[in-house]
């Protein structure tokens, strides 16, 4: 089931939040954990059991962690390699049999086992809670209601944020609810819900019309390049706006996913703003217990390359996730080492362009089948594969999505967010949003609607990572 969906705007979510809040407290939980399996049932029908069998190991693996003290590592190891055993299973055999068959010419049969949706992220939710519960950072969860309502909250458990444990475990036990975190996160949901339908789904649309063009031209593959780059953010941090969102209504703060990364000055600035949940979780569990940048800097490189690699991997089994993580860890290691003691000389804008440029053309890679498609893609943006500058065809589309590009550009910079804080100090223009904001949140729901009813289906980006 999606967010952006009739089923779920007008069916689930209503009745939900209804049956919610007219359930006594200490019956909360389980009224959102059957909606959750439900939610995830709707969608993974003949997956939502292997998500209970996962929450079951992970329950008994942490009790077990808790109370054999002398053995608590051995446990932990067990457990942990179960779950990321039944990650690799699901998300990366066919990957690997192909590698295999590619290499050695073999011709071992794939698979093809579907990817349960999700699993990433609630694996990686599991994992954290485990090594927490280990490292004594949470206390054991004994009620399995509440661990299984942690892994399975439906509006983070398709594609994050990933949230930690020990940040909703006091939410979970005693959380409060309020007309000011209500009506914040109704504000956040629909904030989301328009960045998904009105500008995601239209850059998405311009990416699907530009490649279905006969005669691509250098112009195109920068629009494409542009407006893929544009749509990925616009897409995944509409799902974490709206994650953040549903999480308050609910009575739960989720971590901020995303911070205007196209804003930054450097790579490394970059993955401090984007999918922060996901870079934070890889310091933390990663790069820290291998040692970070304690041990030398011959140590700290090794360090960060094999994050980087299993960064990418994470989103995905295929080379170019691999390579696309391996480039980012290469640039992050260069920044490091010397390059941001040179940038910080240069002026704002310059580094500016520095990271949209590189960004842009490792999202190229991200979007891209394989490495050929890849390669041609980015020589196709240095005028490279032969192409025309531009033609009437690619001039029709950018006059015709100029103005979601313009928009969109300005959205993903902080300039909107500024200039409503500064307009809220003035009582009388404060007073005026106040009154305002529903009638807009209205609106966005009817004009959202009405793009529903005409649109195909349009999951998030992130779903399948």
């Amino acid at each position: 089931m999606l967010f952006n969906s009739i089923s779920f705007l007008y069916y689930f979510l209503p009745v939900l939040i209804i049956i919610y809040f007219i359930t006594p407290k200490k019956y909360k939980n389980i009224i959102l954990l059957i909606a959750s399996l439900l939610f995830y049932l709707y969608g993974e029908p003949k997956y939502v059991f292997l998500m209970i069998a996962e929450i079951i190991i992970a329950y008994i693996g942490a009790i077990l962690i808790d109370k054999y003290k002398n053995q608590s590592k051995n446990i932990l190891i067990t457990t942990l390699t179960i779950h990321i055993f039944l990650l690799i299973i699901f998300k990366y055999t066919d990957f690997i049999i192909q590698s295999i068959n590619d290499i050695s010419n073999a011709n071992i049969k794939l698979l093809n086992i579907a990817l349960p949706i999700g699993i990433s992220f609630y694996t990686f939710q599991i994992i954290s809670y485990l090594i927490d519960v280990y490292n004594g950072k949470v206390k054991v969860q004994k009620n399995i209601i509440n661990l299984a309502t942690y892994v399975s909250l439906f509006p983070q458990l398709i594609a994050g944020p990933i949230v930690r444990y020990q940040t909703v475990e006091k939410e979970l036990d005693d959380r409060v609810h309020s007309f000011k975190n209500f009506a914040y996160g109704i504000r956040r949901f629909s904030i989301g819900l328009a960045k998904k339908v009105l500008i995601a789904n239209a850059l998405g649309e311009l990416c699907t019309k530009a490649f279905a063009l006969n005669e691509t031209t250098v112009i195109f593959y920068w629009i494409f390049g542009i407006s893929y780059m544009l749509q990925l953010y616009f897409d995944f941090s509409a799902y974490s706006d709206m994650a953040i969102g549903l999480g308050r209504i609910f009575g739960f703060n989720f971590p901020e996913n995303f911070n205007y990364p196209y804003i930054s000055k450097s790579i490394t600035e970059f993955w401090r703003r984007w999918h922060i949940s996901l870079s934070t979780w890889f310091k933390d569990y990663v790069y820290i217990p291998l040692g970070g940048n304690r041990d030398g800097k011959y140590k700290q490189i090794r360090n960060i390359l094999i994050v980087w690699l299993l960064t990418g991997i994470w989103h995905g089994a295929n080379w170019t996730f691999l390579i696309w993580g391996l480039l980012f860890g290469i640039l992050l290691i260069i920044e490091k080492i010397f390059l941001n003691k040179f940038m910080e000389k240069l002026p704002s804008f310059i580094r500016r362009i520095y990271v949209l440029f590189i960004v842009m053309i490792l999202f190229v890679i991200f979007n891209s089948d394989n490495m050929s498609v890849a390669l041609i893609n980015i020589k196709g943006l240095f005028g490279m594969n032969g192409e025309v500058f531009i033609n009437d065809y690619t001039l029709h589309y950018l006059k015709s999505y100029l103005p979601i590009l313009i928009i969109a550009l300005f959205g993903a910079t902080p300039f909107i967010k500024t200039l409503i804080v500064k307009l809220r100090k003035n009582k009388y223009l404060n007073n005026i949003i106040n009154i305002l904001e529903p009638i807009l949140i209205v609106i966005i729901l009817f004009v959202v609607t009405s793009y529903l009813i005409d649109n195909s289906y349009n999951p998030f980006l992130y779903f399948r990572f």
